[in-house]
């Protein structure tokens, strides 16, 4: 080989050189938190961590190729909220999945600046967390739970079913901001259908033992469950004295009925978080959370437990069945 072909031999090998490099550099693994307010344990906290995940990889995140994600469970507790959250900043995070109003808020005050995507929260512009649905500002973007106007329709759903009814208890937590608005929201549709209402405190398990006893002395009564962490980690003490009492119940979200409650009208949680992954991949991609809008759930599912109803004697109107999505006999 004759020095002049060497020299521009080696001169192309050289400009190669870093192509190569970088084509052999390892993809930057990228980290996302995700603080639940579930507990490990619970049976419906798999559905959804498996939903994200799968979702995610559909869209070509897999955890531990190209992508770490680290878990942090509330269970409902607030100080364990906010120490996770710190936690969960303090790993350097590209994105933070969390779900309910007070993980959110745990979070928000850690960190203004890490992307932060929630799902089941219910009123995030009247509780501060975003500037607007359309362009919510700062680091923080993703899905309500509902409108507070479906509050009115579980109030109606029940009076369907117990068109004799004229009492009826709600449980709601009146320490969050949704769970006051969904209560007047109930209350705005009461008169008009002739019921009378008994709010009881979701987070006083006591509580709500002895007002639904004492409630259910007197009849032509039923119970609403409104959405809120609290009420949901108490839903298997919910659903048992529901039946013990022989109350028919409405609740928020499936998983009540799912459990042996009578019926639900609400939004399928597990969807959010899919649809969630799809926010966490854009912004992955470089989108900012600010320009994402918040979104409202698009379908409403009615859920009915016909072997609840006919436990407590209850005939349901062939016009419901109709229009349920889901019917568990």
């Amino acid at each position: 080989m004759n020095r002049r072909v060497f020299i521009t031999l080696l001169g192309g090998a050289a400009a190669a050189w870093p192509l190569v490099a970088r084509a052999q550099q390892p993809e930057r693994m990228r980290r996302i938190g995700v603080l639940n307010y579930l507990t490990a344990d619970d049976p419906d906290s798999s559905p959804r961590v498996a939903a994200f995940a799968q979702a995610l990889q559909g869209l070509g995140w897999i955890d531990g190729r190209n992508i770490q994600i680290d878990y942090r469970w509330g269970g409902g507790d607030l100080d364990r909220s906010r120490k996770y959250a710190t936690e969960l900043v303090a790993l350097g995070p590209d994105v933070i999945l969390v779900s309910s109003g007070s993980a959110l808020a745990a979070l928000q005050n850690v960190t203004r600046t890490v992307p932060i995507v929630f799902v089941s929260v219910s009123d995030p512009v009247g509780a501060g967390y975003v500037a607007s649905l359309a362009r919510p500002g700062a680091n923080t973007t993703g899905f309500t739970l509902f409108e507070y106007g479906t509050s009115g329709k579980w109030l109606e759903l029940l009076k369907q079913i117990v068109p004799a009814m004229t009492r009826a208890a709600v449980i709601r937590d009146p320490s969050i901001t949704s769970g006051t608005a969904q209560f007047a929201a109930i209350q705005a549709v009461a008169p008009s259908l002739g019921v009378e209402l008994t709010p009881i405190d979701a987070r006083d398990e006591g509580g709500i033992e002895r007002t639904i006893a004492g409630f259910t002395r007197e009849s032509s009564c039923g119970l609403i469950v409104t959405a809120s962490p609290s009420a949901f980690r108490r839903r298997d003490l919910i659903v048992a004295l529901a039946a013990r009492h022989r109350l028919p119940a409405v609740y928020s979200v499936r998983a009540f009925v799912a459990d042996g409650g009578l019926i639900s009208y609400g939004p399928d949680e597990i969807d959010q978080y899919r649809q969630a992954a799809g926010y966490v991949d854009r912004i992955l991609k470089g989108e900012k959370p600010a320009n994402l809008p918040v979104q409202h759930p698009t379908k409403l599912d009615l859920v009915i437990n016909l072997k609840t109803a006919t436990a407590l004697g209850l005939t349901i109107p062939t016009s419901l069945l109709a229009r349920a999505d889901e019917v568990i006999e």
